[in-house]
């Protein structure tokens, strides 16, 4: 009964909890440039397997950190090679949980295939199936997958929404809660436009999904306050969360606390200012309040 009861409570916490989600799901692509803006160079890696043995020191370093709790976080994305290894002892979700009583969500996408129409679509993933299975046996909660719009393009944005919705409903059928992340970039060239035809898209497969089943949004902060505020309300929404998407924390911070109901799931934005070569005290300074701005900006 233990886990059904644990699923509920982080169920609740996930719903009704202040705070926001921490992503830590920066992959393959992007570490690279996570690691140069903690103070990292890429020479400080001969293959992958260091690169990301020294990226798990620097999520250990931020998921240890005295300020990193349930209290201000109620949740972290992870990416499948941390959730593939331990912290002081345990698995990294089994740790997110049992010792911070953070709710852990893995990243399941491949990356992005070449843009068409306007968008980037999710790589195929052939091995979705097992990875659920993978992220249910280690305790995971949900999952996030990313795609990317990049023009108003109607024909492009329904075939993105299609493409997350088809794989969410896979996700709810392996029991884990998904969160669907149709990005528009900051810099499309009609970004409210994109989000107009985005949220259109998004509603009618809501209004599709079968009774009991819930997803989360994360979307990117929209031009116009307040434009998701039928998500928030939505009965099919457990909870609407957003990206920082290239904006400096600061903005990305502002652009949230107007958009009522929305909870952070920043993770350049959570991470800007630390780094390797900072002491504990320093960094955990630093990481303490980057939290509470952050928490503070949700809590609108």
């Amino acid at each position: 009964m233990k886990s059904i009861d644990l699923n509920v409570e982080q169920l609740q916490q996930m719903k009704a909890h202040p705070g926001f989600i921490a992503a830590l799901d920066q992959s393959g692509g992007s570490t690279p440039g996570a690691l140069r803006l903690y103070g990292i160079k890429e020479g400080a890696w001969t293959n992958e397997d260091e690169m990301f043995a020294i990226v798990h020191q620097m999520r250990k370093r931020m998921i240890t950190s005295p300020g990193f709790t349930g209290e201000r976080i109620i949740g972290a994305i992870l990416f499948e090679n941390t959730m593939d290894r331990d912290i002081e002892g345990q698995p990294t979700a089994d740790y997110l949980w049992n010792v911070k009583r953070v709710v852990p969500f893995l990243k399941v996408d491949k990356g992005l295939a070449t843009e068409k129409d306007g968008i980037q679509l999710m790589k195929p993933m052939p091995g979705l199936g097992a990875l659920l299975e993978e992220a249910k046996s280690k305790r995971i909660f949900g999952t996030k997958m990313r795609s990317v719009i990049k023009q108003a393009n109607e024909a492009g944005i329904k075939n993105i929404v299609n493409q997350q919705f088809e794989l969410a409903a896979q996700i709810i059928a392996a029991e884990l809660l998904p969160i669907v992340e149709p990005e528009v970039d900051i810099h499309c060239p009609e970004k409210a436009k994109a989000e107009a035809l985005l949220k259109a898209a998004i509603l009618e497969k809501l209004n599709q999904l079968p009774a009991g089943q819930l997803a989360m949004l994360k979307l990117t902060l929209p031009e116009q306050d307040n434009f998701y505020a039928d998500f928030v309300k939505h009965p099919k929404v457990l909870r609407v969360v957003a990206l920082s998407g290239g904006y400096s924390r600061e903005e990305a911070n502002d652009r949230l606390r107007r958009n009522h109901g929305i909870i952070a799931s920043f993770s350049r934005a959570l991470a800007e200012g630390l780094s390797a070569q900072q002491s504990d005290a320093e960094f955990n300074a630093m990481l303490d309040k980057s939290i509470q701005s952050i928490f503070e900006a949700s809590n609108t």
